[in-house]
């Protein structure tokens, strides 16, 4: 009885004596953060980057590809393993600040002879140990908390990956759609030159224009039909690209038939500064790992004073089976430990932990720089993207009133067969140009929204 109440007063001398934690508390770095995001409208709290992608991306089509990337996705799924491992990682260094509890159950059956003399010296032992390192300066309380920052840290890890897949696989989709569009304004090129060629030989045949006519147009039509094989391989390519994403082998990629036909947010909020800390994973998966660092600093720092430990045994030991509870034992011990000569390598190792979290406090200050510049150069994109388009919408317009007129007073015998040409060629260029202007609108979104630390909420 006085064992278990000397054990029970040291343990509780322990607990008081275990709430010094030394080592320096973590801070987050001031990065004195720039006052806006986009200095063309008035700083606002809201932001895209807060909604969920399914309120983004409301095409159905494309939902279903990145519900599908998001369960499937093979480097998602090793990621969530990460996560599962460092859970259990989390939960080891948590255990040991409690005792360790064994049980042991032991027999022994020996028979000597001694000159004809026959000795038993049988044993059994029923016992247990409960053994308790006391985290007098906070060793075990730093281990864990930096096993919390790295399991916090796959935890954004994964975040991260998935707003990257589901930025991809809008990407591939949007440039999927782009492709079908330029090959079917290609296809009804080569439709439109094979009835110029037609009549370009009806009219070198009536000796109403001359051979090089006739020949410029099947150079023409040759042209047009050999950016076919090109688009279809691009397409079939982007498909492969789409299923390898959601993991799967090669496939039809369901999709839209026109770029106009994605809806997208038309207001685009970017929200504040600051708020970009908090939203984007990968911003908040480096901070992880700087709070990681901290912590390696504070295990470091306390090895290099003494470690106690104190170990109890209860149980029962006889000669005899029958009579095992019969002969109980206890055993009460504590255990002192200062390094001496490994006072050195704890040093050593001390100044290496600060090295790295000095590491680490500057790769935490790339990212936060990294996230500015991609807001920065996807809010530009955006802004860009936009009057880019209008400029390609009013040439295509145009170059198609042009080519109107070209093809009128081509037939009246106004203008040659090269200037007709012309006219056909700057409004081909300008269909691709426009197709291209309205995939590059959607792209600025998808960047916006990923530069913002968007995707990574389902909900």
């Amino acid at each position: 009885m006085k064992s278990s109440r000397l054990f029970i007063i040291l343990a509780l001398v322990a607990t008081l004596v275990a709430s010094c934690k030394i080592g320096k508390k973590y801070v987050r770095p001031d990065m004195e953060l720039p006052s806006q995001l986009d200095s063309t409208v008035v700083a606002d709290t809201m932001s895209i980057g807060d909604l969920p992608w399914n309120k983004i991306y409301v095409d159905t089509l494309l939902q279903e590809l990145i519900s599908k990337t998001l369960e499937k996705n093979k480097d998602m799924l090793i990621a969530a393993a990460q996560v599962k491992e460092l859970a259990a990682m989390k939960r080891i260094n948590v255990a040991n600040l409690f005792p360790d509890v064994a049980l042991r159950m032991y027999g022994e059956r020996e028979r000597e002879n001694y000159d004809g003399k026959i000795d038993n010296d049988d044993q059994y032992v029923i016992s247990a140990r409960v053994t308790w390192e006391l985290d007098l300066w906070g060793k075990l309380r730093w281990a864990k908390d930096r096993s919390l920052a790295e399991f916090m840290a796959s935890v954004e890890n994964r975040r991260a990956l998935q707003m990257s897949l589901v930025a991809s696989v809008a990407e591939a989709y949007f440039e999927l759609v782009a492709l079908d569009n330029e090959l079917k304004i290609v296809s009804q090129t080569v439709e439109a030159r094979r009835e110029g060629l037609e009549l370009a030989r009806i009219r070198y045949e009536g000796g109403l224009t001359s051979e090089m006519t006739y020949r410029q147009a099947q150079v023409e039509l040759a042209s047009a039909e050999a950016l076919i094989p090109d688009l279809e391989q691009q397409v079939t390519l982007k498909e492969n690209e789409i299923a390898f994403l959601a993991g799967e082998y090669p496939t039809k990629v369901e999709r839209v038939a026109l770029p106009e036909d994605v809806m997208l947010p038309v207001s685009l909020p970017v929200g504040l500064p600051s708020s970009l800390l908090e939203r984007r994973p990968d911003v908040r998966q480096a901070e992880q790992e700087l709070i990681a660092a901290n912590a390696s600093v504070g295990v470091a720092y306390a090895s290099m004073f003494p470690q106690i430990s104190l170990t109890s045994d209860f149980g029962t030991e006889s000669d005899l089976l029958c009579e095992i509870l019969k002969s109980p034992h206890y055993l009460i011990s504590g255990t002192l430990l200062q390094p001496v000569i490994g006072l050195v390598k704890n040093k050593a190792r001390h100044k290496a932990a600060q090295a790295a979290y000095e590491q680490a406090v500057y790769s935490y200050e790339k990212v936060v720089l990294n996230a500015f510049m991609d807001a920065y150069n996807a809010i530009v994109r955006f802004n860009k993207t936009q009057e880019i388009y209008e400029s390609q919408y009013v040439l295509e317009r145009s170059s198609r009133s042009t080519l109107d007129l070209a093809q009128l007073q081509y037939m009246n015998g106004v203008i040659g067969y090269l200037d007709l040409l012309d006219a056909q060629r700057v409004y081909l260029n300008a269909q691709i140009n426009l197709s291209n202007a309205v995939r590059d609108k959607q792209l600025a979104v998808v960047n916006l929204y990923k530069a913002l630390g968007g995707g990574w909420k389902n909900e």
